[in-house]
């Protein structure tokens, strides 16, 4: 077979071309299908096939987290039903707005139980949460070590949640120790309490973060 052999092609003669030529032009021809076949036919049909099983894997995990949320569903019942009531329990210990004074008096009883001489019992101003507001009661109190360790530890033990924070602790005589058992010391804190805020409350909060939320929207 001769590079002449190809420049003298007849192709209205077609049969009568030499073997060698014939095989040459069917593999060119093959060729030439094939590329345009996986150009046009076979790499979009690749391309769907790669889609399609991405898709399938997405499905399958889908399948096997809703098939694990089936399994654990009583797991998951029995969690919210614990969580529903330690929630509802800490709910109890949230006073209402009615129950505050009574709060305030136990506080300040709790240390006259303890023979404390109060110099500042004051209420501050509440700071509001999501479902609860927040009332400092800032302090002053006069008693001996132990009198206010058991004052402390009173406080820990009402029924509604009341914590000591920025505790500070000086003798009230200069001379003595903070530590002295006997000595009078001076304990100034800030108590702070806390209480649900009822239905009116909730809905006042709610549509006052939405006006804010609509004037910073116009804003921007």
């Amino acid at each position: 077979m001769k590079l002449d052999d190809f420049s003298q092609i007849d192709f209205k003669n077609a049969g009568s071309l030499p073997a060698a030529v014939k095989a040459v032009l069917l593999g060119a021809v093959f060729i030439t299908i094939s590329v345009l076949g996986y150009y046009f036919l076979w790499s979009p049909a690749l391309e769907s096939l790669d889609t399609a099983k991405a898709k399938e894997q997405e499905l399958r995990r889908t399948f096997l987290y809703k098939k694990n949320q089936v399994i654990n569903l009583d797991g998951y019942k029995q969690q919210m039903l614990v969580t529903e009531k330690t929630f509802g329990a800490l709910l109890k210990q949230l006073p209402d707005k009615s129950q505050m004074d009574g709060l305030l008096t136990d506080i300040n009883q709790a240390g006259l139980g303890r023979g404390l001489e109060f110099e500042l019992f004051k209420p501050g101003e509440e700071k509001q949460a999501e479902f609860y507001a927040e009332m400092p009661i800032s302090i002053k109190v006069l008693g001996t070590y132990h009198d206010l360790g058991a004052f402390a530890t009173d406080i820990s033990k009402l029924s509604r949640i009341v914590t000591l924070n920025d505790i500070s602790l000086v003798a009230a005589n200069k001379e003595a120790k903070p530590s002295t058992a006997d000595g009078i010391l001076v304990m100034e804190a800030v108590a702070k309490t806390y209480r649900y805020l009822d239905a009116d409350e909730i809905d006042t909060k709610k549509k006052s973060n939405k006006m804010i939320k609509d004037k910073s929207g116009k804003k921007g």
